[in-house]
């Protein structure tokens, strides 16, 4: 497509984000001391733009206001403007949301558009979407601009002031270590808070619009509650999941988990995949094991790159419409199925009521399969066959049609979470093809994105930049820790081990304990975040502190041990204040105050097989460890092997006398 204006400075850039405005006639910048110092030197604000290449409303934004050649002179005439993918800098996504709720009172989201003074980085005002007339109660953007301009030049002394105060809010004096008795307290509440808000009649948590929420999921499926499999029921068969190929959409427009907001992010389905691969462990209930082979196979297939590391997300838009690529018109249903499957179609997926999405059909499950074959006075083995050949002629059909874009960047974090859930998604269904899947990803960050004993964030088209943040360690750490427990590697626990000494040295926060999102040598932004809530992933502080517990236990190491209580204290106020928006730090918590199982099993492979299957539930960790493998670091060393297989049982700095007697495991294990 022939373009109408001649590139601008992030034609340089490698993101597909940042590509998608290089020819806008806005003269954009990349992040960087060029635009703030111009910024300076021209005595002009600075309007920060923060998105991502799957958002829908960075799209329409682009579309209305960037690409709009009097907005964009207004742009460069009064403000240095500067594009930021908040997927390769999340830092700056942190410090701009949290300065963005201090300056509205309201949670952000993208686009982010964010008001700045050059010379302290301070945001004076803020929104998201701005539209280009007024409307939804929002002012037009232009208007905005002229406001803002206006403002900056004529009340600097007003600005200035309030600058002050908001990098004061951000930079609260330093706490020494708390010194509370941590306890099950917030456990508890968060118990309360959750029961209280969740969805009795559609699962999940509230109304509209509704998440996946995944690490609330975890930590309530961790204590047996019911919202865990009743939620995961729900959405498997909601149009939150994609009926025809696997994959989860972000979330839903509606509480039903009808209508998705179509895009689909790697970071929700490396969750998910691992939340159904444990609940069917725990309840074996054949729904999951079907989401969970569908949504590993759907990734291999569409999210996974020939040399083994996942790609980032798939647009939600396609031809300038969101959801186009997903939604089907009673007229090419009619074309495409004949008449048994039609009919089976219109009673399965619901399609009796009027169009749900713009006057074409999204699929969701509107019935079991049960009913369906009831109604239609067939078989159910014929049902199921009706079922494959609708979902194989109207998935080849969408085949045919223009795909979404799909972001080809690699993130280390994004893939330790799809990592963690493909491995786990293996060991739950007896699947080597997923352990094989994930070792894959996991050996390519090894050899590509671990350079000099540093962790990088980010590859795009063979360019690996950006010093990784804590989320990177955290998480890989995490995937490599549970990699362990599926086969048992030396290297792997060495990588582990490198990069949890990586995490105290370069992230921790000396004096009130945690870790901060960025390493000690970043460079120098309006504060230094440290964030303990989840989010649409979970609190990097929260696995930090749950890996280095299983580590610091397996290993005898004191110092993770330490960080991970420490860490546990510097959350403990949020914590305590919102239980539920840590599950991540809640799980850790657990694990302090009560640690899960720790099993070493020694012998060789194949009879160690036997001994794990009578060993694994989704509370305990289990490592069998061959018997030929010598030089083991720290307590591992201790746990020597015997002439027949055997078992080492700890729970925390406790551990029983070594099991020789498969039988007496069992029963020690439950």
């Amino acid at each position: 497509m022939p373009h109408s204006h001649k590139p601008n400075r992030l034609i340089n850039e490698s993101s597909p984000y940042l590509l998608q405005h290089a020819y806008n006639p806005v003269d954009w910048y990349p992040w960087g001391d060029e635009a703030l110092e111009k910024a300076k030197h021209e005595n002009k604000p600075v309007l920060l733009s923060i998105g991502y290449a799957a958002c829908h409303w960075c799209h329409v934004m682009a579309h209305e206001s960037f690409e709009d050649i009097e907005t964009a002179e207004l742009m460069n005439r009064l403000f240095v403007n500067i594009k930021v993918d908040r997927e390769e800098r999340p830092d700056l996504d942190k410090i701009y949301q949290s300065a963005h709720y201090l300056l509205t009172q309201q949670s952000g989201g993208w686009p982010l558009t964010i008001f700045l003074s050059a010379d302290d980085q301070a945001p004076f005002f803020s929104g998201t979407y701005f539209p280009p007339q007024a409307k939804y109660q929002l002012p037009a953007f232009k208007d905005v601009l002229l406001g803002i301009s206006d403002l900056y030049h004529k009340r600097r002394e007003d600005i200035k002031q309030q600058n002050e105060e908001l990098i004061r809010i951000l930079h609260p004096l330093h706490p020494h270590i708390s010194d509370v008795h941590l306890n099950e307290q917030p456990i508890q509440h968060a118990l309360q808070s959750l029961q209280r808000s969740y969805d009795h009649m559609h699962g999940g948590f509230g109304s509209a619009p509704k998440f996946p929420q995944a690490s609330r999921l975890d930590f309530l499926l961790r204590v047996n509650s019911p919202i865990t499999p009743a939620t995961l029921t729900q959405m498997a068969e909601g149009g939150i999941y994609d009926q025809l190929d696997g994959g989860f959409y972000r979330y839903s427009v509606d509480a039903q988990w009808e209508i998705p907001h179509f895009e689909k992010m790697l970071y929700d389905n490396g969750q998910l995949l691992f939340l159904y691969a444990q609940a069917y462990s725990q309840y074996h209930d054949p729904l999951f094991a079907r989401i969970t082979h569908e949504t590993a196979d759907w990734v291999m297939r569409r999210m996974q790159s020939t040399e083994g590391a996942y790609y980032s997300s798939i647009d939600a838009d396609s031809e300038g419409h969101e959801g186009k690529y997903y939604i089907w018109s009673t007229s090419e249903l009619e074309k495409l199925l004949n008449k048994n499957e039609l009919a089976f179609a219109k009673k399965y997926f619901g399609m009796n009521q009027p169009p749900n999405f713009e006057n074409h059909w999204h699929f969701r499950i509107a019935q079991p399969l049960e009913s369906t074959a009831h109604e239609l006075n067939i078989s159910l083995s014929a049902a199921e066959s009706l079922l494959q050949s609708v979902k194989q002629r109207l998935l080849s059909a969408r085949e045919q049609r223009i795909p979404p874009a799909k972001d080809t960047k690699i993130l280390t974090a994004w893939n330790a979470l799809m990592i963690k859930g493909m491995l786990t998604a293996g060991l739950a269904l007896g699947e080597q093809k997923y352990t094989d899947s994930a070792l894959k990803a996991l050996s390519w960050i090894h050899h590509n994105l671990w350079i000099d004993t540093r962790l990088l964030a980010v590859n795009q088209s063979g360019a690996r930049q950006l010093s990784g943040y804590l989320d990177d360690y955290a998480f890989l750490m995490d995937a490599l820790v549970t990699s362990l427990q599926v086969s048992w590697d030396s290297q792997r626990l060495s990588f582990a081990i490198n990069l949890a000494d990586a995490l105290l040295n370069h992230f921790s926060d000396h004096t009130a304990g945690g870790f901060y999102f960025t390493p000690y040598d970043h460079e120098k932004l309006l504060y230094r975040p440290k964030s303990m809530m989840d989010e649409a992933i979970p609190s990097g502080n929260g696995i930090a502190a749950s890996t280095l517990l299983v580590l610091g236990h397996l290993l005898g190491e004191t110092r993770y041990l330490d960080a991970a209580e420490k860490t546990l204290h510097a959350g403990w106020p949020l914590m305590t204040q919102y239980p539920y928006e840590h599950g991540s730090l809640l799980q850790a918590l657990q694990h302090f105050l009560r640690p899960p199982q720790l099993v070493i099993l020694r012998g060789p492979l194949d009879e160690m097989a036997i001994w794990k299957k009578a060993c694994s539930n989704i509370h305990n960790h289990v490592f069998a460890i061959p018997d030929d493998l010598t030089g083991l670091p720290g307590l591992l060393a201790e746990k020597a092997p015997h002439e027949k297989t055997c078992a080492y049982v700890c729970q925390g700095t406790q551990c029983l006398d070594v099991i020789k007697d498969i039988n007496k495991l069992m029963h020690t294990c439950q």
